[in-house]
């Protein structure tokens, strides 16, 4: 049955006819998402929901959505998607914040020039019958020095542009590196020097918890006298109340800014100040902006529910379409070792660690964490999923770390799986063979090599004489069919374990007359998905 979308906001046809392209039915009602009741009633019956800014994906949209699986929003910001509400769910959010990139960039370079030459005053001036050419004195950008905050994908593009026109560009991004800052050609700085030093200002930054209000009172006190600031990144990453006070005193010539505190704005404590230039949120508002956005988001939805893979997602890490089907049978195996584990394991989970050993070492192992935390959790929690899982283990409060290292053993690659509770340690490796499918290789260090199979039973035991036979003829009498069964030990007479498969789940009161024999510790049903 093929996946289907809804499209809730404005989307180009051409946007539409590439989900329909892509094998994806898709139904385009681009101004349902004014309608909360009507959007509320239709939403369970699709896979996917295709927005804009007019849809809000809410926590009771999502709680309602039962089948959705990704939401995608055409441009960068996701503020109206319940992000946590949606990753709790297991609902990929995925937006565009490439599309944009270069409209928003040149937004910020437009605002810069008509702050710095005053070019909306000068125009309303001279259409009203004045000649005023004295007042309207600006300042040249050439020579000066243009401060970035935030130096990502539209940051760099701006300082890009700020070069060629022979600014002096200085940066303050934590995750700018001095070798990237060395090819881009801008001088990396705290942020109080960028303060300090910059006659323009310009932001590009998300809003977090710790980018809301940079550019506060105390913040644009160290600003250099005379500096003009330009936002078009997200409103409230500049106190607009300080700001205006600043502007007033002299100590700030000037602002362009296109995003602010409360939007729609229709009051702002910068409106009517002298030499502040507002726009309303026009930073993506370009043809080719628009149109690229839309494109995207289908494209991206497309490859996601026909093809498994993932890119540019919030709340999940990305899957490209040529690593999907080589990751396909790791994370599926990840699951299984998760499962086994969270199966087995009794007491809450304080840590987990995964190795990486080979060739997994290599492969997108954000993705096989995700897999093997979802598998790990199942036991507690039956709706998590890849999205949903890493929240979950994080709300917890449980420890997770990964380890990767070169091949060191006779496999190409696996992965083990170690989780500890205040009793125990429990460990489980596996790899996955050339037919594809998963198999255990080690459990509790002991060596082995075990499908993975629909029913199992875990018995660990200790290593003496008959147990095969009392294990045989004690699920004999319960009716239970042993279809095959693998054995290990690490020495005579030491800890053993055995892998029974069987034809259908085990009832509570044969796998309590198991546990009666004294060598046998523990008997534990596994179910595992082996479609």
């Amino acid at each position: 049955m093929a996946p289907r979308v809804l499209v809730s906001d404005e989307l180009s046809e051409t946007a539409v006819q590439i989900f329909r392209d892509r094998g994806v039915e898709v139904d385009f009602m681009p101004k349902l998402g004014k309608d909360k009741e009507k959007l509320l009633e239709l939403i369970p019956q699709y896979d996917g929901l295709a927005i804009r800014s007019a849809t809000k994906a809410t926590e009771k949209l999502i709680a309602a959505a039962t089948n959705l699986k990704v939401i995608g929003r055409a441009g960068i910001g996701v503020d109206n998607v319940d992000i946590p509400a949606a990753s709790k769910r297991g609902i990929i959010v995925m937006n565009t914040p490439f599309g944009n990139s270069i409209t928003t960039a040149e937004h910020a370079i437009a605002l810069m020039f008509a702050v710095a030459r005053q070019l909306p005053a000068a125009d309303t001036s001279t259409q009203a019958g004045k000649w005023e050419k004295s007042k309207f004195m600006g300042v040249e950008i050439t020579g000066k020095t243009l401060g970035v905050i935030g130096a990502g994908n539209i940051g760099s593009i701006v300082c890009s542009r700020a070069i060629g026109l022979r600014m002096n560009v200085i940066a303050y991004d934590p995750f700018l590196s001095k070798e990237r800052a060395q090819e881009m050609g801008v001088e990396k700085v705290e942020l109080d020097e960028l303060l300090a030093r910059a006659d323009f200002i310009t932001l590009h930054v998300p809003m977090t918890d710790k980018t809301r209000g940079i550019l506060n009172k105390e913040a644009l006190a160290k600003t250099k006298p005379g500096v003009r600031i330009i936002n078009c990144a997200r409103g409230g990453l500049v106190d607009e109340a300080a700001l205006a006070e600043a502007i007033k005193s002299g100590h700030v010539a000037g602002a362009g800014f296109d995003v602010f505190e409360v939007e729609p704005a229709t009051e702002s404590p910068l409106f009517g100040l002298d030499n502040v230039v507002c726009t309303p949120h026009l930073g993506a508002s370009t043809t080719e902006a628009q149109e690229n956005v839309a494109l995207q988001v289908a494209e991206q939805m497309s490859d996601y529910l026909v093809k498994g893979a993932v890119s540019n997602a919030i709340n999940m890490p990305s899957i490209t379409a040529e690593e999907a089907p080589i990751l396909k049978p790791f994370i599926r195996l990840a699951d299984c070792l998760g499962a086994f584990v969270g199966q087995v394991t009794e007491g809450p989970i304080k840590e987990i660690e995964i190795l990486f050993d080979g060739v997994t070492a290599t492969m997108n192992t954000k993705a096989l964490t995700s897999a093997l935390l979802a598998g790990l959790i199942r036991s507690q929690v039956s709706d998590v999923n890849m999205v949903s899982a890493p929240i979950m283990v994080k709300e917890k409060g449980i420890i997770v770390s990964e380890v990767k290292r070169d091949k060191t053993g006779v496999y190409d690659g696996y992965i083990k799986l170690t989780v500890t509770t205040e009793t125990q340690t429990r460990s489980v490796a596996g790899t996955v063979f050339s037919d594809g499918k998963p198999r255990f290789i080690q459990i509790k260090g002991i060596n082995m090599d075990a499908d993975v199979g629909a029913n199992m039973i875990y018995i660990a035991n200790t290593d003496v004489p008959g147990m095969i036979g009392y294990m045989g003829t004690t699920l004999g009498e319960g009716g239970v069919n042993i279809a095959n069964f693998q054995l290990g030990r690490d020495k005579q007479g030491g800890d053993a374990i055995a892998l029974l498969y069987v034809d259908e789940k085990v009832k509570d009161e044969v796998l309590a007359k198991l546990t009666a024999h004294p060598a046998i510790r523990q008997a534990k049903p596994l179910a595992f998905n082996v479609d």
